[in-house]
Order: structure tokens, then sequence, then C-alpha cells
């Protein structure tokens, strides 16, 4: 990552000693780097044995086509009655809660110039897809958050490269989970008994470079997101900036064959804010431009496409700090509230739902 001309590197925690075995010396010294990396900077880097390069590709190369269809093709796949929780959700939908959030507001007065985040307060110019994945809860008060999936017409592979990515997303998940509750002093499945059905969402976000490629040009506003771990795949268009807990920016660069993982909202609940669910931004960036010369020299469609996963607690569990992060001023601070209506709230927040 850079801010600058400063090279600095999230550290990369490596999922391959816990995989062999999760009582190892080498599996705890991991579970604990990766408890301290969020602590410290609201991200880490992630390598996972099983996720590929190649898997990545795959997807981005249909994500790219899926966007570059015409306008009418996509708009048969939004879904506006059930808060664009599945399917498509188009540009200038979705808005930075930043800009009607008082807190973020202040955080955002107290930086430093060359730290503070480009305009927030309009509709962002990416669109996004949202896909479910792993099994739905039998029985939810929170249907529409648990709404059945969209398949676009136009592509007959859509199902098993969605799930094959999204479930590879999910699995290491599954096992940073359990790492980090490790690395917290909790007992090792508490996350993962949490986020079982949970509403997980493959969320690939595309932006047209073409129309949307100036330096400087936002494509999605100063946020943080909702959810509990949002993992990345690599990116083929660099602009992702992110805050480290210290409010300094970087532009996230990462490792060939690693994974981009970042603290959300219930992730900070959880911890009573000893995690702060990291900020970040898109914009355009002269490497942006860079990597749009490749793209046309290989003849591919000028769309930018995050490989992005959300992974959530179960809508109906409840969130409250937990054991040693229960504190009088933590709990004061996020009071118990079921993830549903929480997520409820935040959806409210970007325009997507009413509560």
């Amino acid at each position: 990552m850079t801010n600058g001309n400063v090279d600095f590197q999230l550290p990369t925690i490596d999922l391959t000693p816990f995989l062999a075995d999760p009582s190892s010396p080498e599996a705890l010294a991991e579970c604990q780097k990766a408890s301290t990396a969020l602590k410290t900077f609201s991200a880490l880097s992630l390598h996972d044995p099983r996720v590929l390069e190649s898997h990545n590709s795959v997807f981005l190369d249909m994500m790219e086509d899926y966007f570059a269809q015409p306008l009418d093709a996509k708009l048969k796949d939004a879904r506006p009655e059930v808060g664009y929780q599945v399917g498509v959700t188009p540009e200038k939908t979705e808005v930075p809660r930043c800009g009607r959030d008082e807190e973020c507001l202040k955080e955002v007065e107290k930086m430093k110039p060359e730290n503070k985040p480009l305009d927030f307060d309009g509709p962002d110019p990416k669109w996004r897809f949202f896909w479910r994945i792993g099994d739905p809860p039998t029985k939810t008060q929170f249907p529409l958050l648990n709404s059945p999936p969209v398949i676009p017409a136009a592509f007959p592979q859509w199902e098993s490269t969605m799930n094959g990515w999204g479930t590879r997303m999910h699995d290491a998940m599954t096992v940073l989970c359990e790492m980090l509750a490790n690395g917290f002093g909790l007992p090792r499945h508490v996350f993962t008994a949490m986020a079982k059905n949970g509403p997980h969402l493959l969320a690939p976000t595309g932006s047209d470079l073409s129309k949307y490629g100036e330096v400087g040009t936002v494509l999605a506003g100063f946020h943080t997101d909702l959810n509990f771990l949002t993992i990345h795949g690599k990116s083929r268009f660099p602009g992702l900036n992110i805050w480290t807990r210290a409010g300094d920016k970087m532009l996230a660069k990462i490792p060939d064959g690693c994974l981009l993982v970042q603290a959300g909202k219930q992730m900070e609940w959880l911890t009573g804010g000893e995690v702060k669910a990291g900020f970040h931004e898109v914009v355009v960036v002269p490497q942006t431009l860079e990597a749009m010369e490749r793209q046309k020299a290989r003849n591919r469609p000028l769309w930018r496409i995050s490989s992005t996963l959300f992974f959530h607690i179960a809508s109906d569990n409840v969130l409250t700090p937990l054991s040693d992060f229960a504190t009088e001023e933590s709990r004061k601070k996020y009071p118990e509230i079921l993830t549903g209506k929480q997520v409820q709230k935040e959806l409210g927040f970007i325009s997507l739902m009413k509560e």
C-alpha cells in the first residue's frame, strides 16, 4: 500500500498453518497477528492456499461482460422492492452514509488535509450485483434480507461462477473468523456460529471507466461496511483507498495471490469498538489509467470490477459486545440490537431500503 511517497504493507495472514493444525505454534502466531492487524489497521492481507488468481480471473471476466451489457438487459435484474439485496443495483442509487452521519463528518473534520477523502455527498456512479452465498435460515424475522437469487438471462455459467468464487471467499472468511476468535481470546467457533445462515452476499461492483475514467472521479464515496467482515480479490484497476485506525489514508495494493479483508460495523459492535469498521473509498487514480490501457490492449470492457463478498452475522442474532469486550462504556455505545434491524437501519442510511 502507498501513502504519498511512503510504502506501506498491511500484515499478511497465512491460513496455511491453521488449516494444517489449528493448535500448532505457527497457527496460533498467525491468530495473534490477525487480531492485532484488525485492531491496528481495521484491515489485513490474507493468503488462502485454496484460492488461486485464476479463480478470480474467471469471475472478473464474467462480471466485466455482464456490466458491459446494454442498460435494459441489466435493469431486468433489479429488485428495488427488497432494497436491492439481490440482483443488480443501478449506478447513482447507493449514497455514502457519511454525508448524513454526524459522527462520520466529525471524523473527517479531524483529519489532516492529505488524509481527507474526496467528495462523498452525492450518489455513487458504480453498479453492484448482490448474490446470496450459503444456506438461508429456515425461519427468520427478516425475509427481505434473505430473498431468492436473480439469475441474468444471458449467462448460462452464472450460478456456477458466482457460487464458485463466493464459496471460496466464504470458506476463507470462516477460517479467518476462527483465527480471530482465538486471537481475541474468545471460543474458537463464536463468530462462525453467529454467522451461520447469515445473509452473506457476493457483491461485485462495476464502474464504467469509459464514462467515469478521469483522475479524481469518485466511484464509491467514503464509507464503512455495515456487515461483519468484507473480503476482496485483487482488482484489475487500482483505486481503493483505505484508512488505518490512526486516520492515515493509504492506496490499497494487495500482493499477488492474496485477498484484502476489512472490518465492518458488526465486528466493531461485537468487539465493543476494540476493532473499528474500516473507512474506504474507490477513486480513479493515475494507476487506474495505466490499467485501462492494459485492458484496452486485451480488447476487454473498461469496467472496474471488485470481487467482493460481505460476510454477515445472521439476521436473527443479537449484536452486543462479547465477553471481555463488554464494559459499561462499550455496552452503552453499542447497545443490544437484532442484526437484521442494524442492517435495515444502515440500508436506510445509504438509500437502499426504507427502515
